[in-house]
């Protein structure tokens, strides 16, 4: 058996020691920072709650039950000073947010918002490299990848019936529903209800049974709000804003009940223009849904 030097010897304790004292996990290089975005709903300024009804919601003042308020968002980042975005990994939590996509979800199936779920989601988590951040970045929609796959076999928050439409539409982006209870007058075509549901429209795909490729109307909205610091402000989803110009105690003879987002339907304008969306020829106007609290 060879003898080891003393000087051998003392390189070889020391690279002993030296492997002893590396860690058996890997640490990470960069460290991240926790984010939670939370939104509340309102209706001209009070707090939605399923069950409660509104007064002078509308260009017509009418009173208005609420009976779903929920959507979906995409695309999360948060701006720096200077506008730079920094994507949001949102946490994949099995039931609210799966891959770049969150269900807002502000009713509880009380009540008249029996067709929801009782477990509600005003709040998407996920986590960013530390920074400066002073504005939140969103979309209003799905990507074109997961709207127009197959409810029944999609992972939550996709597999809600409730939130699609067909297979060549795809899903309800943003979806509020509500009943109206407005005098009737002369010259009125009174309405049961008026939901606003936004999605897709004029899709295409190569056969019946096969996802859409196109969409000539999109119909996805990317929301700025800036100064916002997660840490401070909520999100404000007032439906009253939104509503402001519409008369909800009207629909148009053939046309479907609302705003269902169709390019042909009076009562999405000026709703899906200050929604943020351009309609009917005409360019979005700001949009009026959210704002920072």
């Amino acid at each position: 058996m060879a003898h080891l030097t003393r000087g051998t010897a003392l390189a070889l304790c020391t690279l002993l020691a030296a492997c002893q004292s590396t860690p058996s996990t890997p640490v990470p290089t960069t460290s991240q920072q926790p984010v939670r975005l939370s939104f509340a709903g309102y209706v001209n300024g009070e707090p939605f709650v399923c069950g409660r009804s509104y007064d002078k919601v509308g260009s017509a003042a009418s009173r208005i039950t609420p009976t779903d308020f929920r959507f979906y968002v995409s695309d999360v980042a948060l701006l720096d000073a200077a506008g730079h975005a920094t994507p949001l990994t949102l946490d994949q939590d099995g039931a609210w947010q799966y891959r770049n996509v969150a269900l807002i979800d502000l009713e509880d199936g009380s009540g008249p918002c029996r067709n929801g779920t009782a477990a509600s989601h005003p709040q998407l988590t996920g986590h960013v490299p530390p920074g400066d951040y002073r504005g939140v970045r969103f979309t209003v929609g799905l990507p074109m990848a997961l709207n127009h796959a197959d409810v029944t076999q999609a992972p939550p928050p996709l597999n809600l019936t409730a939130m699609f439409w067909n297979w060549q539409a795809g899903y309800k982006f943003f979806k509020f529903d509500t009943s109206v209870a407005q005098p009737a007058s002369a010259g009125n075509t009174r309405s049961a209800g008026f939901p606003v549901h936004v999605g897709s429209t004029q899709c295409s795909a190569e056969s019946p049974t096969s996802p859409a490729t196109h969409c000539r109307n999109s119909n996805r909205v990317e929301i700025h709000l800036s100064p916002f610091d997660p840490a401070r402000h909520t999100i404000d989803v007032d439906i009253g804003r939104l509503l402001a110009h519409t008369d909800l105690s009207r629909n148009t003879p053939g046309t479907a009940a609302g705003c269902m987002s169709a390019p042909d339907d009076p009562e999405c304008n000026p709703l899906l223009r200050e929604y943020g969306l351009p309609f009917a020829g005409q360019p979005a106007l700001p949009q009026q849904l959210f704002r920072v609290r």
